[in-house]
């Protein structure tokens, strides 16, 4: 027998590799995932790769019972670990093992294994919960919203913690099951695509499952009694929308709108590049909010948004952030501008489309409207704070600065530029810093000046950097489109 000889050194370093770290190498994962805007959102010590949430909900009550299994890969040596949660749990388990765990803060749900997690090691937590969501007050609200037959959850840049634990943070992003059961009659929506349906001693329980990566904020969920209808794309993709059955006068403007969702992708397709998703659609329950949201697939949007009758411009600005929002997310909640830029440019580019006025004269039309002295000029669409995350500028002024940007590199380069970004950061996260280089690349021009002045810089800037003309005429669009102008007033 042959028997290889080991140096005293390299036995003394093997022996080292399979002593396995010591209690004191564990440490509890960060409060935070490190946002500036919001430094106790999301949670620091493990990446979420699946959410799995069985829950039952009963309208008459607005009880929500529920078992979430998250599946996670530890990115420390993990002793404990923080989850965004605003109910009630009764019980958590880790890796199969009952797991000790406490509340603190607004909505950190603390949770020590019976072990620790070693870095790099796949885990599951499962967590047993119930509560009022309605009742549930973090930071002084509810994103839960109640209507006559049910609840929605829908809310940004907070909404998951009312209805499922998580890492609360786009830049955590997951798949999703989502499995509801509500009494007969009653349906249950969510993102993604509806997997099965069944019925059992007076309940129905639906199945929804998105298979690509979503935010957190993202996610969402509907109960009530909803005229839905089906359809599918030429591509063969479901579209499933919803309407309350109770939305009264807005009934026809919202079905008007939200049928048209197809086309409307369809034409984004042709300047934002294929459609990201498995599925299309979205709902309108009977809430009183006023706001819409770009939850994943299916776009939330409140009937007081065709209170003035049918507005396809908000349909665009919702789908449009399926590209530019949802597949390409921020990377932190500064990133802002990413998101809401782009779904403002895109209400533009649909109206150059119907001949309604063109992105330059709505360009010119916005810089009119406000003189130097307005505050409008103040908010850095860049960077705006977290109090003027969702301020018109960031709309605005930042749809203005996409409009500077083709000015200074041309159609051709520019629609590249459009169509090329959520292909390089498809299903990942991304800051302005990334979209300024890639600019930058794809033109061959230096436009860290332009984007400073535009994004950034608190003046109001020359008319020549734009080419604004004087005294615009308003362009035809202009009425629709800043009808959505609180399309996200309300979070």
């Amino acid at each position: 027998m042959y028997r290889r000889l080991i140096a005293p050194g390299a036995l003394a370093v093997s022996l080292l590799l399979a002593i396995p770290a010591s209690a004191a190498d564990f440490h509890p994962g960060a409060a935070g995932i490190g946002d500036p805007y919001y430094p106790t959102y999301g949670n620091g010590g493990y990446d979420v790769s699946h959410y799995d949430l069985r829950l039952k909900y009963q309208p008459k009550t607005d009880l929500l019972e529920g078992t979430a299994t998250i599946l996670a890969t530890s990115t420390q040596d993990l002793s404990r670990l923080d989850l965004d949660f605003g109910l009630t749990a009764s019980e958590v388990r880790v890796n199969g093992k009952k797991a000790a765990f406490a509340k603190s803060g607004v909505q950190e749900l603390e949770v020590t294994p019976a072990a620790g997690l070693p870095k790099g090691v796949p885990f599951t937590v499962v967590v047993k919960y119930a509560g009022k969501p309605s009742e549930v007050k973090l930071w002084g609200f509810t994103s839960w919203q109640r209507t006559p037959d049910g609840g929605v959850a829908a809310n940004e840049p907070e909404a998951a913690a009312w209805w499922f634990p998580s890492n609360d943070h786009p830049r955590d992003k997951a798949t999703y099951d989502v499995s509801v059961s509500v009494p007969d009659g009653t349906q249950a929506i969510s993102n993604g695509t509806l997997q099965s349906q069944s019925s059992k001693l007076g309940w129905t329980r639906f199945n929804w499952r998105s298979s690509k990566p979503q935010a957190t904020y993202l996610a969402t969920l509907a109960v009530g009694k909803f005229d839905i209808t089906t359809d599918t794309t030429a591509d063969g993709l479901p579209v499933v929308n919803a309407y309350s059955k109770d939305l009264g006068a807005n009934e026809g403007a919202a079905k008007a709108s939200v049928e048209r969702t197809t086309e409307v992708a369809e034409w984004l397709e042709t300047v934002f590049g294929k459609y990201p998703f498995e599925a299309l659609g979205g709902y309108v329950p009977n809430v009183p909010s006023s706001f819409a949201l770009e939850t994943q697939t299916r776009p939330f949007y409140s009937p007081k948004q065709f209170a003035g009758g049918s507005n396809v411009s908000v349909v665009v600005h919702e789908l449009a952030h399926q590209w530019y929002g949802d597949s390409v997310s921020v990377d932190n909640w500064k990133d802002i501008w990413i998101n809401e830029g782009f779904a403002r440019y895109s209400q533009w580019l649909w109206s150059e489309k119907e001949g309604e006025g063109t992105a330059q004269e709505l360009a010119d039309y916005v810089y009119a409207q406000h003189p130097a002295d307005d505050a409008f000029w103040q908010v850095a669409p860049g960077d705006p704070g977290a109090e003027n995350q969702f301020d018109a500028a960031v709309y605005d002024r930042g749809a203005v600065a996409i409009q500077a940007l083709r000015n200074a590199v041309g159609e051709k380069k520019f629609f590249k530029i459009l169509k090329g970004w959520p292909s390089v950061h498809a299903y990942g996260n991304a800051r302005v810093s990334d979209f300024v280089q890639y600019a930058e690349k794809v033109s061959g021009k230096p436009l860290a000046g332009l984007f400073d002045t535009w994004l950034y810089q608190p003046v109001k800037p020359s008319a020549s950097a734009l080419g604004a003309v004087s005294a615009p005429k308003r362009p035809k669009s202009w009425t629709k489109i800043a009808a959505t102008n609180g399309v996200h007033a309300e979070r």
